[in-house]
């Protein structure tokens, strides 16, 4: 999956952003839910750790990429005899 992932053009950075992201949208949505709803604070705490689980998934993806993205790296470095970068695939200097 993550191979695939990577194939698709999904990085470790975005990723990572994303999970920053919900743990902001996870405050975000638990203040508003408080706010706006007559429930209670129960209803804007489910609300708040379901989106703030998000963060740690999105980060172990990162993770994972991240690890593809070495291995991606070294793989081209074996077949040309040069280092890449693992964000732009292009010889390192260039």
């Amino acid at each position: 999956m993550i191979s695939k992932l990577h194939d698709m053009g999904v990085t470790s950075k975005a990723m990572y952003t994303a999970g920053l992201a919900s743990i902001g949208l996870s405050f975000a949505s638990w203040l508003i839910s408080k706010n706006l709803e007559s429930t209670g604070v129960d209803r804007a705490d489910r609300w708040g750790i379901f989106i703030g689980q998000w963060a740690p998934t999105c980060f172990a993806m990162g993770v994972a990429l991240r690890i593809e993205e070495f291995e991606e790296a070294e793989r081209m470095e074996a077949e040309t005899g040069s280092r890449f970068t693992t964000e732009t695939k292009r010889p390192v200097g260039v």
